[in-house]
């Protein structure tokens, strides 16, 4: 009778075994599988400030289409180049170089992403890993501000026209009430930049919410590695869905 209770009590460790090792096995198929999707096609973010307001507000949960390898479409008539996002286009913006990070941290922060939605990193938020933003203008073009509206002149055009005119889809970004008095040259106002040209690889990304100048007003242009990914679909809050 001893026999066969132990005899019993080792087959039910072995089973319980085994459902733990099928468990484990199939969390981490699950995580392969989220990553690769993440990496080279599709990611899912929360916006967690008011950084891109009225367009996008604190809470809005959105689908970004991965830049892994450089994809084709069709650009306008002044492009020499061929990119995957467009002047207007909101896009993922890695300025915390994620990809340099140590390997084992990366593999942690993964898994915790992975259990959060994307709302939780192990990184700290000081570090600015990843920023919504959206491309005001491509390498060659030139630039200029005033009252914070941008105004672009592509390479190659005769004329510069407003940041909205050579958007694909409409958008309204939130002008500050900038005081009578207000000195334009004073750090952060964002408000006047002479006319200047992008180098080879150099990209302008802003805020929609102009008073916030944590964005190319401050950091300078950014390559094209930094871009991670394009905004494709809004699907949270569901009255707010929308596609990009």
């Amino acid at each position: 009778m001893a026999s066969r209770g132990r005899q019993y009590s080792f087959k039910e460790q072995k089973q319980q075994r085994y459902k733990h090792l099928k468990v484990f096995i199939i969390f981490i198929a699950l995580y392969i599988l989220y990553n690769m999707l993440s990496s080279f096609y599709l990611s899912f973010w929360a916006l967690d400030n008011q950084t891109m307001q009225p367009t996008l507000t604190s809470g809005d949960r959105l689908i970004f289409r991965s830049f892994f390898f450089p994809s084709l479409f069709s650009g306008n008539r002044y492009e020499e180049q061929i990119y995957p996002f467009k002047r207007g286009s909101i896009v993922l913006v890695d300025m915390g170089d994620f990809r340099n990070k140590n390997p084992a941290l990366r593999f942690v922060d993964g898994v915790v992403r992975f259990f959060t939605a994307q709302r939780i990193s192990i990184f700290s938020a000081n570090e600015g890993q990843y920023y919504i933003k959206r491309v005001i203008a491509l390498p060659g073009d030139e630039i200029s501000v005033n009252n914070y509206i941008f105004r672009v002149k592509p390479a190659g055009a005769l004329y510069n026209l407003t940041e909205f005119e050579l958007a694909e889809r409409p958008y309204h970004p939130a002008i500050p009430q900038v005081p009578e008095l207000w000195d334009s040259s004073l750090p952060f106002s964002g408000s006047t930049i002479e006319p200047f040209i992008l180098g080879p690889d150099e990209f302008f990304v802003v805020s929609d919410d102009r008073s916030n100048t944590n964005d190319s007003r401050t950091w300078g242009p950014i390559s094209q590695s930094k871009i991670t990914a394009k905004a494709i679909l809004r699907f949270w809050p569901i009255t707010k869905i929308d596609l990009f």
